[in-house]
């Protein structure tokens, strides 16, 4: 029986649990890939207050852009004003 030689490489990051499989970045819970994931998490995690950011493992840590907090409760505002001016 011939064997493959397939292997993969998985990293975790010990500050917020993000994974990266082949070098790329999976959401922890969810194992979701999006385009600019990496830049999400920086602005969602990485570069927050959150936890010991000395281990953190994302490369666009430090980075400006992506998602942030202040954009996603900008969105729930827009979208609940919107949605009071319906009823």
């Amino acid at each position: 029986m011939e064997m493959s030689d397939l292997q993969c490489s998985r990293v975790e990051c010990e500050h917020c649990g993000a994974i990266w499989l082949d070098g790329e970045h999976y959401w922890s819970g969810t194992c979701q890939n999006t385009k600019n994931s990496e830049l999400d998490l920086a602005g969602l995690v990485c570069n927050t207050d959150y936890g010991d950011a000395s281990k953190c493992k994302n490369p666009m840590a430090g980075k400006t852009g992506g998602d942030t907090w202040e954009e996603r409760l900008g969105t729930m505002e827009r979208n609940l004003k919107r949605l009071l001016e319906e009823q």
